[in-house]
């Protein structure tokens, strides 16, 4: 009966103490909103967000029965007004603020908001480093430049061009933005070049001044990364400076779609200057829910409370509020109170120097930055969720071209797929797969009204044309020089670049600026430092590419292949007493004599048993033996061979012995004929070793290359300036004075060589390397010029400009000391050997066996007229055999024959007629 009764009393408590919670709900929020009023985002944003605040209140179940009033301040675009604004606003007890839509004054207010736990969120605020952890309070419901800069350098990249300059605004909104397209730019392997700041309020006298002073630069990719402006002064003054050509490229950020989707259509004439401008605009999908807002907006635009068009700012700002709103709701509903409280920090301050008493912390901050951080809806702009890092989760971009007066979509951009012509609602998210062979773009027209792809690259004009560095040598002045009457530039570097100019299928105007006194060769590396610090624009030349002149200019292709040789003096030894050795090594000598005496042995025992010519006493058969073996050589012998075993074995023998006196005459003569050039000095690693000085050319990359990669001491290194210094320093030689060789270029001792016959070429040459054009870094004209060089090698132009200036008197190979002497190996005859070895061996074992065969039925038919009892011990048969064999191979073979005939007919027939 208890338990009935308690059941109802339990309802009863509980709904009124939800009808308490209920009743504890504020009539009213206070959301505070700082901007710009009178401004292109300022006021597209108010009329959005008084919209936003109209259709919240209008549903009662968005806020149950509460009301979002909306506390406004204009920030008249002043960092300190908009700060003042943001204590005006705070003091109102806002949960929370809306904007501002300066990156700048978000930086400051971002602090306040911190210290008193009030979340900002801005619509339009896009410096990238607003999303850092300094800020934890501050979210954005708009795309972070990071995300822009992205797709600008993607677009960037889709053109090929390497090279850009950025006009900007010179605040933390214009430098951080730029500090991000830089960053986006290194990844693509391209760079901002030149950066030209503009002051917030900037006249058109420092427009004009920055625009004049880019045209006389190389790049001609412009990024223009300001405030939107509606009189669109840049492009005004850059028509009027005829730079809105086809020379040029414009890309503009999202400020410039603002700008013209602010103005009202029949305004739209100024879309005339801006022709072939390519811009960015964050891209709002097409839904149901956008064209009732518009719808909204142009209700309000025809009662005239409306001054402006609507802008994706303007949808943001719209977004924000609902946002903001939202979390408000969700915050209320879980029975949270809106409650502020002085802050300690605050309290302890003296009140009579400033008022900061009445500044209050909002104690559900933390928990509606909770809130906030978990919105997940759909708005006008597409999804709102945020991400770690308090941006917006997916960024997407619409890529902008105008032309004829038109503002059309040639594109879209997103961070997961990249440049495509298909709209992000298409595509599928996949989170940096994107490959930049998948990049698409509708075709643009560009400046000038051209649709061909502009090279971005003005190499230099009549008035200004390209400052091309020659190095004016002191020595060797067939590659560059300067003649002293006519100042004119020639020589072989400067044909070959005349030549190459001509297959580049655009004008290069161009002057050549001597470097060098000629007195002394210049420092080639100074003059490629001079190139990469723009004093120069390119450099021609003789100028060696290496890796450390690589790290800060561009190379063409090399024009001609290089590498270090060394140079010494070298001496005759054709006049040797012992030449005649010369042909074969000591093993092939060796290998020689011993094959005459395994000849001789094999052929005498193959026929001494069928040659009287091979009988007689020992010391005769031992002359014969030899004599006959090496008469074969000078084909003198008086012998003749009888057996067919030895006749075999001597068509083989004389084979080898007509190839290797064949090989041995060719040697000779050659050894005998040409002349024969030798150094104490084999190779680098021996004149390392040795620790003579070493000569180099001045002004080369050679010093460093020796002091610093083959560690050769300081004091070894003799500079030169001349072949005739290198002449001196040579003969002097190491001990007096001189040098024991010289280390260059193989182009530049080639032309030594020509004109000094005492000196040679050894050991092989090292460190790789080529000759080549230098021009500043990202210069399209270092792969124009390449691909020239290519062409000339092809069609054989390189060599023929090579011999007009090398060989009028006739090219000479340069002399060289072989490294190893050219004598005959044993290897190249060890087949041939290998074949009359086999035939001799072959030879004896068959011979070998017919006699054993001979001896065992020899000694049987000796045998067989004996007793039994007569027979030798076992003991003694060993030792008797051999020995009776030995005597056997003595008799001639027609003897033992002889006996076979007798011992098969013991008796003769007797004749008929007997």
């Amino acid at each position: 009966m208890q338990s009935i009764m308690f059941m109802p009393l339990t309802l009863l408590i509980l709904v009124l103490f939800n009808t308490s919670v209920y009743c504890q709900k504020p009539a009213f929020v206070n959301v505070g909103a700082i901007f710009t009023y009178d401004s292109v985002i300022g006021r597209a944003a108010k009329a959005a967000m008084e919209i936003a605040v109209s259709d919240i209140n209008a549903d009662p179940n968005i806020l149950n029965g509460t009301k979002l009033r909306l506390v406004m301040q204009d920030a008249n675009c002043s960092v300190f007004m908009g700060s003042m604004s943001a204590f005006q606003v705070i003091d109102r007890d806002v949960v929370a603020i809306i904007g501002p839509q300066s990156s700048s004054i978000a930086h400051m207010i971002s602090q306040l908001a911190n210290g008193l736990q009030v979340p900002l969120i801005s619509y339009a605020a896009t410096d990238p480093t607003l999303s850092a952890l300094q800020f934890p309070y501050f979210f954005r419901t708009t795309k972070s430049d990071s995300n822009q800069m992205a797709a600008m350098a993607d677009i960037i990249d889709f053109y090929g061009w390497k090279q850009v300059i950025a006009i900007y605004v010179d605040d933390d909104y214009g430098r951080n933005g730029i500090n991000a397209l830089d960053d986006e730019l290194e990844k693509k392997m391209a760079k901002i070049s030149y950066k030209y700041p503009l002051p917030s309020a900037s006249d058109l006298k420092y427009i004009i001044e920055v625009l004049n002073k880019s045209k006389f630069l190389g790049p001609r990719v412009y990024v223009v990364h300001i405030n939107p402006d509606p009189r669109l002064r840049i492009f005004s003054i850059a028509e009027k400076l005829n730079m809105m050509t086809s020379d040029y490229i414009w890309l503009a950020t999202d400020w410039l779609s603002t700008t013209l989707d602010s103005v009202s259509p029949r305004d739209q004439a100024s879309l005339k200057i801006l022709q072939g401008v390519v811009g960015l605009r964050p891209h709002t999908p097409q839904t149901i829910q956008k064209k009732e807002f518009l719808s909204h907006w142009r209700e309000k635009q025809q009662r005239g409370l409306v001054s402006s068009e609507p802008n994706a700012y303007g949808l943001y700002a719209y977004d924000t509020v609902w946002t903001v709103a939202l979390s408000i709701a969700e915050f209320l509903n879980h029975g949270n109170t809106i409650t502020f409280s002085s802050s300690e920090k605050l309290h302890d301050m003296e009140a009579d120097k400033i008022l900061l008493r009445k500044l209050k912390v909002f104690d559900g901050g933390k928990l509606l930055l909770k809130m906030l951080s978990q919105t997940n809806f759909t708005g006008l702009t597409g999804r709102v969720q945020f991400t770690a890092d308090r941006n917006l989760a997916s960024g997407s971009y619409d890529v902008l071209n105008i032309a004829q007066m038109v503002m059309r979509r040639v594109g879209y951009w997103t961070n997961y797929s990249g440049l495509s012509i298909l709209p992000p609602e298409m595509l599928k998210e996949k989170k940096n797969c994107y490959s930049p062979l998948d990049q698409r773009l509708g075709k643009v027209t560009w400046p000038g009204g051209k649709t061909e792809r502009s090279r971005g690259w003005v190499l230099g004009t009549a008035d200004r044309p390209l400052r091309i560095g020659v190095p004016i040598r002191a020595s060797y002045t067939e590659f560059v020089t300067e003649l002293k009457e006519s100042h004119k530039i020639e020589g072989y570097c400067i044909d070959l670049f005349d030549k190459a100019r001509q297959l580049v299928p655009y004008d290069i105007p161009f002057r050549f600026e001597p470097f060098g006194d000629g007195q002394s060769n210049p420092s080639y590396d100074k003059l490629v430092k001079m190139v990469a610090d723009e004093v120069f624009d390119a450099a021609v030349g003789d100028i060696t590419i290496v890796t450390s002149r690589m790290k800060i200019v561009d190379f063409t292709l090399p024009y001609t292949s290089t590498g270090l040789v060394i140079v010494a003096p070298l001496r005759n030894t054709k006049s040797s007493a012992w030449v005649f050795l010369s042909p074969f090594t000591v093993q092939m000598w060796c290998a020689i004599a011993a094959s005459f005496v395994v000849i001789a042995v094999v052929i005498w025992i193959l026929e001494h048993r069928v040659n009287d010519d091979f009988r007689g006493p020992p010391k005769r058969q031992l002359i014969t033996m030899f004599l006959f073996s090496f008469s074969t050589l000078f084909k003198t012998n008086q012998e003749h061979t009888v057996s067919t075993l030895g006749r075999i074995v001597m068509v083989v023998w004389l084979f080898l012995l007509l190839v290797i006196t064949s090989s041995y005459t060719a040697s000779l003569t050659s050894i005998l004929t040409v002349q024969q050039l030798s150094s104490p000095i084999t190779g680098i690693d021996s004149l390392i070793a040795s620790g003579w000085p070493v000569g180099y050319q001045v002004g080369s990359f050679t010093y460093d290359y020796l002091l610093n990669s083959l560690y050769i001491p300081r004091s070894r290194l003799i500079s030169l300036g001349s072949p005739e210094e290198y002449d001196q320093a040579l003969r002097k030689g190491p001990t007096n004075g001189g040098v024991a060789a010289i280390i260059d270029e193989l182009p530049y001792l080639e032309l030594f060589l020509l004109n000094h016959t005492d000196y040679g070429i050894v050991g092989e040459s090292f460190r790789k390397t080529g000759w080549g054009f230098v021009f500043q870094r990202g210069s399209p004209l270092a792969v124009d010029l390449s691909t020239a060089i290519l062409k000339l090698a092809e069609n054989g132009t390189l060599q023929k400009i090579h011999d007009k200036w090398f060989c009028k008197k006739g090219c000479i190979a340069p002399r060289r000391q072989n490294s190893e002497p050219n004598q005959l190996q044993l290897s190249s005859f060890w087949g041939l050997y290998c074949l009359c070895g086999v035939f001799t061996v072959t030879a004896f074992l068959l011979y070998l066996l017919r006699t054993v065969r001979q001896y065992i039925r020899y000694k049987r038919k000796q045998m067989e007229p004996l007793s039994p009892s007569t027979s030798v011990s076992s003991s003694t048969c060993c030792s008797e055999v051999v020995y009776s064999f030995f005597e056997f191979t003595d008799k001639k073979e027609e003897a033992i024959k002889s006996f076979f005939r007798q011992c098969d007919n013991p008796y003769p027939q007797v004749r008929a007629d007997q």
